[in-house]
Parts: C-alpha cells; sequence; structure tokens
C-alpha cells in the first residue's frame, strides 16, 4: 500500500474517530448560537463569556476540555493614544470605562493595565488596583483572586485559570478584558499573511480585536501586575479557516500529545495542546505543503512533528502572532 493510499486509510479512520466536515460545521454552529443567544440573555449584567479550546473549535474527543473567558461588557482596552483621533474618540465615556494598556515595561505580548478614570471603574476592578509609579494599575493576582471567588468550589488557579474537574470534564475560566483593537505588537502578523489565512479571514480577526487575561510574564518586572494578551478567539477563527485535512491533522498531533503526556503529571509534561495548534498554524502558513488532501493527511503531519522536533531541541516555540 502506498503512502498516499495509508493517509487516506488514516483520513477515514480521524473522520469516524474526530468527525466529518459537516458533523465539525454542525457543532460549531451550535455553539456559535448558544453563546450569542447567551450572551443576549446576558447583556443586563454587563458580562459577555466565550468558549474557547477544543469543543469550541469542532472537537467532542474524551479529552476535550471546556474553556471559557468571561469580561465585563463596559469595559474596553485601549492601545493607541499618539494622536487626537486615537480609539478614545470611538467610545461614549458615560457608556464605558476605559482602559488604558503600557506595554514600555513588559515582554512582548504581556502589558500593563490602568484604568483611565479610577472613580468610575467598577468596584471589582477598582479593589484589584494597586499604586506604581504615581498611577493606579490593575492588578493581574488581584483581580485573578477576586473573580476566582465565583469559579466552582474546587477550583485551583491554573495560569490565568480556575481550573477543575465537573464530574468527568476538565474546565478553564479566565476572566479579563477584552479590546476591540488589533494590539500593535501583532502588527506584522498582518503583513505575513500572504498564503494563509485568506484576505477575508485576516480581516475579521483583526476586526474582532483581542482579550487580555490575568497572567505577567514569569520574568518581567512586573510579574504580579502585567496581563498576557490572548488571542483565542484569533486562533479560533483560525481553526475555523482550516479545510478538513488541515483539521484532522491538528486533531491527530492533539490524539499524539495526550499520548505522549499520558500518565505524567503536568510538571513533567514537555508540549501541551498549544504547542500543537502553534505547529499546525505555522505549517500551513509557510505553505509547506502544495495540497492539504486525504492523501498527503501523514505528509502534513510529518512536518508538523518535526517542527515539533526542532522546537523542542531548541526549547523556543515561537508564538504565531508576536514576533
Amino acid at each position: 500500500m502506498t503512502f498516499h493510499k495509508i493517509s487516506e486509510v488514516v483520513y477515514v479512520g480521524l473522520c469516524l474517530k474526530i468527525g466529518t466536515s459537516q458533523q465539525v460545521t454542525w457543532r460549531r454552529q451550535v455553539v456559535d448560537i448558544r453563546e450569542f443567544l447567551s450572551n443576549e440573555g446576558a447583556r443586563s449584567e454587563n458580562t459577555a463569556k466565550m468558549k474557547t479550546g477544543s469543543q469550541r473549535e469542532g472537537f467532542r474527543l474524551d479529552e476535550s476540555d471546556v474553556d471559557h473567558m468571561f469580561w465585563p461588557t463596559d469595559h474596553r482596552v485601549l492601545w493607541d493614544f499618539s494622536n487626537p483621533n486615537s480609539q478614545v474618540t470611538v467610545y461614549d465615556t458615560h457608556s464605558y470605562k476605559l482602559i488604558r494598556s503600557d506595554t514600555s515595561e513588559s515582554p512582548p505580548g504581556f502589558t500593563l493595565l490602568l484604568p483611565m478614570d479610577p472613580e468610575r471603574a467598577a468596584i471589582f476592578v477598582l479593589f484589584a488596583c494597586v499604586g506604581m509609579n504615581g498611577n493606579l494599575y490593575i492588578s493581574s493576582t488581584k483581580y485573578r483572586d477576586i473573580t476566582g471567588i465565583i469559579a466552582p468550589p474546587d477550583s485551583i488557579q491554573h495560569g490565568p485559570c480556575s481550573s477543575g474537574t465537573i464530574g468527568s470534564l476538565e474546565y478553564d475560566y479566565a476572566h479579563g478584558f477584552v479590546s476591540d483593537f488589533w494590539p500593535p505588537a501583532a502588527s506584522s502578523w498582518i503583513d505575513r499573511c500572504h498564503s494563509w489565512p485568506p484576505p477575508h479571514f485576516v480581516n475579521e480577526i483583526v476586526r474582532s480585536g483581542c482579550h487580555l487575561v490575568p497572567i505577567g510574564h514569569r520574568l518581567g518586572n512586573h510579574a504580579d501586575n502585567e496581563w498576557r494578551i490572548s488571542f483565542s478567539q484569533a486562533e479560533q477563527k483560525l481553526v475555523y479557516a482550516m479545510n478538513h485535512t488541515q483539521f484532522l491533522t491538528y486533531g491527530l498531533l492533539k490524539l499524539f500529545e495526550k499520548e505522549i503526556n499520558k500518565g505524567l503529571s503536568d510538571n513533567e509534561k514537555l508540549l501541551c495542546s498549544y504547542h500543537m495548534k502553534t505547529a499546525i498554524f505555522w505549517t500551513i502558513q509557510q505553505d509547506t505543503i502544495a495540497h492539504w488532501c486525504p492523501q498527503n493527511l501523514l505528509a502534513g503531519f510529518w512536518v508538523c512533528f518535526k517542527l515539533l522536533l526542532k522546537w523542542v531541541y531548541e526549547g523556543v516555540c515561537p508564538n504565531f502572532f508576536i514576533p
């Protein structure tokens, strides 16, 4: 049996385990509709939520966890204050509480956050503030502690999230802020999108902005107060932009990651699903595989596998959005 034939057999097997293109599309549509209705119903509570992670992407594997991100709808993070027509002018300041980003002392992908009008800030934001350099900053550590109170009782802190299990289902709940604007630190990503994703996906991703989650860089000067730029929404849209062979290759990488981590504690694990996702993003964008079709599924997996090996040997997994 030729390599192409074996790939076709694996493709069929993965369709049975992970889902056909139609099944994956239906799953995503159901999640999108539920989320829309949920956010419409909760509008009066000034809180929005977004499902992220494997289930949002269309997987229904036994190991698929449930991840949610929450943020206050009346707060917005701004990046640009360089001219009179800056992002501030977009908002009605009576309706929105604006937060300024300060990246001057943070590593790439991280930032400090300052409420622009502390007297109008929500009480839970104010309680999370600390004084630094004559200004009030929203401490990521304090914010995480405050919002962690509303997590399920047996939750533990895992990065920016409250994590735990409900029955046999693992969950991660992260509380943060939203920015309607694409962060300047990721502007070079737009210029890099020549072949993938298609222009309309790039435009939609940039228009959707990003989120900020409460975790600082371990080696940063302000680890307890910094916030990490989250591209969870952009990543979800990129997964939606994959064709089904690419999606199944991503699924095979996730199965591979679960297999090599079986029986290991969190501290012992070398790789995680984030590395798998980043590897497939880079592989697709660099156009290493000429045709992503069932006959080339194993070839695509092999390219991703070799890229992962390279990263492991170098000790570096390059972020897909920020240099």
